[in-house]
């Protein structure tokens, strides 16, 4: 289970690394487990003073693991129920970094949603295609995403399950800046490291009152896209080929977008 997340740590900053590249870092059960069980142990350990998520090259996190879910069922998601590793990040009260090196999709993009900023390396695109595969979104996208990059933008999102490249990413305020992929390690651990310059105590009022002011805008939502997507009925059936359609979708559009440039 250790191998499907990297964990290592200097001067104060934490780095969690999703670590399933040959599946794009998606959320088997082991590595909901594994992050899950990081993320607490971030806020109990006084060694960390901020920490970086972020995914083994080429993608960050391709959310749900769909084979997994096919083969599942309901078992798998309810995994989620007692491990939610996507909500544990938002509920993290030291700074927590997205740096954002590949593709990020579906509940890829819940997490990253959960981190206090991001950055994203230049091969990042991000996509919400849960309507696609059959699946309301349930880790808090339709809450935060909103008020990052405003109502219409998450609705397109949403609705067309269309990839957003770094560029337009960064211009519809989901990240906070785009560097070359090489620099882009550098840049999330000098951000950390600022973070972790601040005291223990001034940063974890100053989360409190964020996390507070942000729950007071989208808790009501949150409510309502828990109740939503748990009365969702998803056939298990159809995970697996609509899977398959969306990243082939996925790829067409990628690779169009490359001729274009």
């Amino acid at each position: 289970m250790s191998n499907v997340l990297l964990t290592e740590q200097a001067d104060g900053v934490r780095v969690l690394t999703l670590n399933r590249p040959g599946s794009r870092n998606a959320l088997s059960g082991d590595l909901i487990s594994a992050l899950h069980a990081a993320l607490v142990e971030l806020d109990t350990d006084d060694t960390v003073r901020a920490a970086v998520l972020t995914g083994a090259d080429p993608a960050f996190c391709a959310g749900v693991d769909l084979k997994e879910a096919a083969r599942d069922g309901a078992k798998y998601f309810g995994r989620f129920r007692t491990e939610d590793c996507i909500g544990q990040a938002a509920l993290a009260r030291k700074p927590l970094i997205g740096a954002v090196n590949g593709a990020t999709f579906t509940g890829g993009l819940e997490l990253a949603l959960g981190c206090d900023f991001l950055i994203a390396s230049e091969r990042a695109v991000f996509a919400d295609t849960h309507a696609r595969v059959g699946v309301l979104p349930g880790g808090g996208l339709t809450a935060r995403l909103p008020p990052l990059v405003g109502p219409a933008w998450a609705r397109r999102m949403s609705m067309t399950g269309e990839v957003v490249d770094a560029t337009l990413a960064e211009r519809i305020g989901l990240v906070t800046e785009v560097v070359p992929h090489e620099r882009l390690r550098a840049r999330a651990l000098e951000l950390a490291a600022a973070a972790a310059e601040v005291p223990p105590r001034d940063m974890l009022g100053l989360k409190e009152i964020y996390a507070g002011g942000t729950e007071a805008v989208f808790g009501p939502a949150l409510a309502v896209e828990h109740r939503v997507s748990r009365a969702h009925r998803t056939d298990f059936d159809e995970l697996d080929g609509r899977r398959s359609a969306v990243m082939a979708r996925n790829r067409e559009q990628l690779d169009g977008e490359r001729h274009d440039g």
